[in-house]
Order: C-alpha cells, then sequence, then structure tokens
C-alpha cells in the first residue's frame, strides 16, 4: 500500500503564515490563489518536511515571523512527522509511538515526487534514460544502440562506395570485339621472329635450289664424263623442285599491324576489364549493404522484444530511439495531461511505497485537463498536490497572504478542511 498524505499543518515557512490542508486521498488536489501569495512555498514546505535538508530552503523562516517555522504532517500509514523550532528539529513517530528519523521517511518517500518539476525539465533523453534505469534495461538497451549505430554507420559507408562503383562503371566506355585479356608485345614479337625464321629457311632452300641448278648445269658439260652425277643430280633436282614447290611464306602484316596497334587496344581492354571489376565490386557493395540493413532490423528487434518484455510503468509508454514514446508520441508531442500522467508513472515506479507527487504552476492546464489529469490519479490510486495562479472553483484552497482559505473561511478562524475538487 503506497503511502499519502492525509493532513497537513505550516506556519511561518517562506511566504506562508498559516496553511492547513486535508488534501484527497486519491485524486488532484490544487492549491490556488494569485502571485506571489505562498502557493508554492507549501510545496516547499511538503518537500522540506519529507524530504530533509536537501529541500531545505535557503531563507526558511517568513520575513516578520516571530515564531519559527513549524510542519506537521500525518500519513496514512499512521506516521506523523514535524518540523519545527529554530534549528527545525525532525521528529517522526509511528503509529506503535516509536519515534524515527529521515532514514524512515526516506524509506517510503521517492525524492522525484517531492519535486516532479526536475524530472519535467529533464530532457527527453534524460527521462527516457531514467525510465530505463526504473526498468532495468539501460545497459543492454545502450549496448543495442551502440551496436545499431555502428551497423548504421558501416552500412552508409558500404552504399555511399556501393553508389560511388556503380557510377563510376555506368561513366566508362565499352570497346566492342576487344580481347579479354591485355596483348603481349613480347609475344608478337616471338611470332614474328618465329615466321621469320621460316622464311629464312624457306630462302635457304631456294637458295640450294639455284646451287643445284648450277652444279647441274656444269654436270650437263660434263655429261659424257659424269652420267651418274648427272643421274644423281638430276633426282636431287627433281626432289628438291617438288619441295620448293610446296612451299609458302606467310605475311607478317597482321603482326606488324598488331604490334603498331598494341598500345591504343590495350588501352580499350583495361578499361573493360577496369569497368567489369567496377560492376562487380558495385555488387559485392550492394550486397554488403543488403546484409547490413538486415542486421540492423535485427538489432532494432531486439530493442523492441527488450522493451516489450519491459515491466513498463505506464501501458502504452515505450523508448525510440533514446527518448520516451507515448501513445506513439514524442514528449513535445504529448498533451499536458499525458505529460503529468507520464512523469507520475515514473516516480510512481521509483519507489512504489510512495503514493503521492508535487506539482508547481499548473496554470497551463485548462480545467478539462486538469480534469483528466485528475481522474487518471483517483484511477491508479495516487494522490497529487499542485498549484495554480487561480482561484477559481477547481481550486481546494486559496492562500491569501500566506494564509489558506476554504469556501471564503479563514483556516486560522475555522477548522474545515475540504477535499480535493478532482
Amino acid at each position: 500500500m503506497s503511502t499519502k498524505i492525509t493532513t497537513l499543518e505550516i506556519e511561518n515557512v517562506k511566504r506562508i503564515k498559516a496553511v492547513q490542508l486535508t488534501p484527497a486521498k486519491n485524486g488532484l488536489t490544487v492549491i490556488g490563489g494569485k502571485n506571489s501569495q505562498g502557493k508554492s512555498s507549501v510545496l516547499d514546505a511538503i518537500s522540506w518536511a519529507l524530504g530533509g535538508d536537501n529541500f531545505k530552503p535557503s531563507n526558511p523562516k517568513r520575513d516578520g515571523a516571530y515564531a519559527e517555522p513549524y510542519m506537521r504532517l500525518t500519513l496514512d500509514n499512521g506516521i506523523v512527522v514535524e518540523r519545527s523550532g529554530k534549528n527545525s528539529s525532525l521528529k517522526v513517530i509511528d503509529p506503535s509511538g516509536n519515534k524515527g528519523g529521515q532514514n524512515l521517511l526516506n524509506s517510503f518517500v521517492e525524492k522525484l515526487a517531492l519535486n516532479l518539476p526536475k524530472f519535467l525539465g529533464q530532457t527527453n533523453k534524460e527521462k527516457a534514460e531514467t525510465l530505463l534505469k526504473i526498468i532495468g534495461v539501460g545497459d543492454k538497451l545502450y549496448q543495442l544502440e551502440v551496436e545499431e549505430k555502428s551497423l548504421y554507420d558501416q552500412r552508409t559507408v558500404v552504399g555511399r562506395i556501393a553508389d560511388q562503383k556503380k557510377k563510376y562503371a555506368k561513366e566508362m566506355p565499352v570497346y566492342a570485339g576487344m580481347p579479354l585479356e591485355p596483348i603481349s608485345a613480347s609475344e608478337l614479337i616471338l611470332r614474328q621472329q618465329q615466321i621469320l625464321a621460316k622464311n629464312g629457311e624457306n630462302q635457304r632452300l631456294r637458295d640450294q635450289k639455284q646451287e643445284t641448278e648450277q652444279r647441274l648445269k656444269q654436270a650437263q658439260t660434263e655429261m659424257l664424263k659424269l652420267k651418274q652425277e648427272i643421274s644423281r643430280l638430276e633426282n636431287e633436282y627433281v626432289t628438291a623442285n617438288k619441295t620448293v614447290a610446296a612451299l609458302k611464306d606467310e605475311s607478317t602484316a597482321e603482326i606488324e599491324k598488331s604490334l603498331a596497334d598494341i598500345e591504343e587496344t590495350n588501352k580499350k581492354i583495361y578499361a573493360n576489364l577496369e569497368r567489369e571489376k567496377a560492376e562487380i565490386d558495385a555488387e559485392k557493395y550492394s550486397k554488403q549493404y543488403d546484409e547490413l540493413t538486415a542486421d540492423i532490423e535485427g538489432t532494432r528487434a531486439a530493442k523492441r522484444r527488450l522493451l516489450d518484455n519491459a515491466n513498463m510503468p505506464l501501458e502504452g509508454l515505450t523508448v525510440e530511439e533514446g527518448e520516451l514514446v507515448y501513445k506513439g508520441q514524442k514528449w513535445d508531442c504529448m498533451s499536458g495531461s499525458e505529460q503529468l500522467i507520464v512523469a507520475t508513472s515514473i516516480v510512481r515506479k521509483l519507489n512504489p511505497e510512495c503514493g503521492f507527487v508535487l506539482l508547481d504552476k499548473l496554470e497551463q492546464l485548462d480545467t478539462d485537463t486538469l480534469q483528466s489529469f485528475g481522474e487518471w490519479l483517483s484511477g491508479e490510486g495516487l494522490q497529487a498536490i499542485a498549484t495554480r495562479v487561480s482561484t477559481g472553483d477547481e481550486c481546494s484552497i486559496i492562500i491569501e497572504d500566506g494564509t489558506s482559505y476554504v469556501n471564503g473561511a479563514n483556516t486560522e478562524t475555522q477548522k474545515t478542511w475540504k477535499e480535493g475538487t478532482f
């Protein structure tokens, strides 16, 4: 059962002369009045009474007061809290009559409940960090977010490179009819040398034929003496003639042209190879981009599962991209009532034993918003004590010149306390 404030009496604290209040057990109790009348001083006094010296005002005593500050709060768990005297000594008495101290109060009073505007004033990311710390997933979510950012950065680089490769490949020329590999000048020269060697051998055979013809002529002049030699040489001539007839010289013109064009041809071949490599690189980086995209989606899914399974203080509340989101809206897009509901839920989650919150300066909220917030508080069994620059019907008490009034009666002369309006 969470603890709430049953009654409070405050005297001579900051702007307060004398204030008495019985806040509504559940819902919203509004303290109204004009500016500089002591409304905020009521909340400051409650925070000081329950929160200790960390909440003590720098000048706690009311200007012009003879008596020292006095505060008395009764809580629905039976504990009575008093601060009084020059040193504002604390006295805490539990239902059994035993005395306690600040440690007893700290066990069920949440510090942010005494200073909810501190939470409301945080950045959205700071609010989200507070929530994640409460539900115990902050470290895990941080690790997933670091991993997601790293993957996202990698994917950005890879995507940029893939786009550059694709653009580079498209801008490069394509030459049709080119060999797949660059031409080697040494190979062409070798082929040329082989043909020249063969042609040289052919020439040698031609020379040999001519020599034979000459020898034949000489032999014919000596025919009578050298018949046998003539016969042999005739046979040799016939053979040589047949061999020479079968010979055919090859042209080196094509190779010579290839050698002349090799630089330009290789330039085109290298351009084709570079384009092909650029297209392969682009495909590789595009595939890597898709893989990183899948990894990012996996990390985001893990974050969603982590938050979906977390024990959130409020249905519809989550964290996206390091910011609080309630019913699909970030903090700056939430209504005033929704912001109060979210803040109050988180504070309650910090310490479930604390059943109340203090809220200052609710004049920016219209009465419908106050009504909505008050109904939510009642439904959740929570108590809120708030101030508002107003003297309307939504106010439980009116503070005027440091003194509380209920239904037009001065609480110093009449002790009729009104329950909270909402």
